[in-house]
Order: structure tokens, then sequence, then C-alpha cells
């Protein structure tokens, strides 16, 4: 099957039916669609369902305030749930065939007494049960037939993402590129911190072209890496930021992604040395040595080659952290398949 499957919702009434339509929209996300059309003006199931989708991700858009008559206007070949029509079990063949000849279908769900010109106009009239029967639970089962139980294997990642647990709840929330921005601000970072951050998530992003890796987290990571230095400028600061971000409650990988990212890390030796109380300060998964190695690659908001980095750390008296950043670089190299070093700035 390759149509794409779009909802019209008919007989909107926001007055009454926000909370159902809204329901209506969240089921076809949920159960495979790629958009949901409202016949009423309804700007804040919009902003409802948009926010939606931001948090958790996908594709999938909304639209209000398209009336029936520029609806059937556009002559669309369209699917009506309704209790009277053909019961679905007995339909399911038909709907192969329209669903076979067709490039986009709609699911005509009314919210009131329709007109009958749908019934004429449609292409099926199919009945989930010839029952009075909730429309969000028509929609959820006609599109699980649709899509043959596939549609709940399909992931769709946004910044807040539900961990699957036989007991209790798991949410973790890795946010995207602008709700970082909008994180580093809210706690006062300077334009130059803003703009080394944007110049490191640049570096990382083209290194995870070549390396398999989430790269979600790794932009995270990346953006938010020395939001720490909006309060301590020292070499602790890693600790710092990761503490700021288990208060503003972001994913735990993030927060390691940042408390890992100094230098090539910081053994424990050292820390000891530093009085430094935090242990496993060294880079562990992919995505921290991806950010850690993009850091190492720029100053401010310039690219600087990997023997400059090197060569300012054994300036500082630091050569076991400069040999530590030398073998994470070349280990990230060796991953990528290519030179990391020739990457250049907003290419």
């Amino acid at each position: 099957m390759t149509a794409k499957i779009s909802i019209y919702r008919y007989g909107h009434r926001p007055a009454r039916d926000k909370r159902i339509t809204t329901h209506v929209a969240l089921t076809a996300r949920a159960f495979g669609a790629s958009n949901i059309i409202i016949d009423t003006p309804d700007k804040n199931i919009e902003d409802n369902i948009k926010k939606v989708v931001e948090n958790f991700g996908g594709q999938f858009q909304v639209e209000s305030g398209v009336s029936l008559e520029k609806f059937l206007s556009s002559e669309p070949k369209f699917i009506h749930l309704t209790m009277y029509g053909k019961p679905i079990q007995d339909a399911e063949k038909s709907i192969r065939e329209l669903l076979d000849k067709n490039d986009n279908i709609y699911i005509f769900v009314g919210a009131e007494k329709v007109p009958g010109i749908v019934y004429s106009k449609s292409s099926l009239n199919v009945a989930v049960s010839q029952q009075p029967i909730s429309e969000v639970s028509a929609l959820a089962i006609i599109l699980d037939r649709i899509y043959e139980g596939n549609e709940l294997d399909t992931h769709q990642w946004g910044q807040t993402r539900i961990i699957p647990n036989e007991r209790g709840k798991t949410i973790e929330f890795i946010p995207n590129k602008s709700s970082c921005i909008e994180i580093l601000k809210r706690h006062g970072a300077s334009k130059e911190l803003l703009e080394h951050s944007l110049a490191v998530e640049y570096v990382a992003h083209k290194i995870c072209e070549s390396i398999e890796c989430n790269y979600d987290l790794v932009s995270a990571g990346a953006l938010l890496h020395d939001i720490g230095r909006t309060f301590d400028n020292t070499i602790t600061h890693g600790i710092k930021g990761s503490e700021i971000l288990e208060k503003e409650r972001i994913s735990k990988r993030v927060q390691s992604v940042v408390l890992r990212h100094i230098g090539g890390g910081i053994t424990d030796e050292e820390a000891q040395t530093m009085n430094i109380k935090e242990r496993g300060l060294i880079p562990i998964t992919i995505e921290e040595k991806v950010v850690c190695t993009a850091d190492n690659l720029v100053k401010g908001n310039k690219r600087i080659s990997i023997d400059e980095q090197v060569c300012r750390y054994n300036e500082k008296n630091l050569p076991e952290a400069a040999k530590r950043i030398k073998k994470l670089y070349d280990e990230i190299c060796q991953m990528a398949g290519f030179d990391i070093d020739t990457i250049q700035l907003w290419e």
C-alpha cells in the first residue's frame, strides 16, 4: 500500500468538541495517518496538535477551517465512517482496492449529523459495527485494519520519549535545537557562548553523518555542553552543567554528555588531584565521544585543528590530557572513515 491516509473531520464545534476532536487527531497520528483537516477554524486545536508533534515526533500535520463544500469541491477519494455503512469485515477487500488505485485517501469522520451528499460522494461507506460507537474508536479500528498493525511498530521520536516500563512511568526528555537555545538563553548564556555551542553542534552533526549514533542526543549534548559556564567558568563547568540539566529534567544521557565533554575527559586520579569530588568523567558512549571531539575542534566560534588543540594542552603542562584528546580524535576518525579535521564550519 502506497496511499497516504488523511483525515477529514466534519461538524467540529469548538465550544463542545474540542476534546473529542483533539482525540480524533491524536488517534489519527498514532495510528499512521499523515494529517487531519478540520472543517471549522480552531487555532487552539491546531496549536495543541503541533505541540504534541514537536514533543513526541513525526511529521503529522493539522489544518482547520476547510469547509465541507471546499473539501468536496476537490473531488477527493474518501471512506466515510458511519454506522449505516458496509461492515468493515466485509469491506476490507474494497478498501484495499481503493488504496491500491489512489495516492491519497481521506477518511471522513463526522461529529454530528452528516449531510446526504457525503454518503453519495464517498468512495465507500464503512461501519465499524452497526452500533453506536465513538468516532475515535472507529477511526482507530479502521486505521489498524488498513496498516495491519504495522503502525504500532513505527517509532516517532521527538523531544519527549516514553520508555516502555512494565511498572511505573519512565519518560526521557531530549530537547530539540530550538528548545536547547531557549534553555541556554534562559540561563543567561552570552552571545559568545551561544555562537560556540552552535559551532560545536555543527561539527558534531558533520561527524554524525558518517557514524551510526543517536543524532538527537549528540545535538542536545553539543548545544548544552557549556551551559555550566553560565555559572562556573572553571574546569568543573561540566559538572555544574549536568546539575543544571538535572534540575531541568533533561535526559540523563544528555547530562552525561555534558559531564564528560572536557578535554579528552578527566581521569579519577586527575579529579582527586584537582579536588573534584565527581568521578567517571571520561567519555564512554559514542555520543559522548563525538561531542567531546567536536568541542576540541572549536575555539570560540572558530575551527581549530586537532594539532592546535593538542599544542594548547601541552602548553598548559597537561601532556596526559593532550594524549587523550589525540587518541579520542583518532578513534572518531577511524569510526567516521575520514579525517574529521577537514570539516569546515558552515559548509
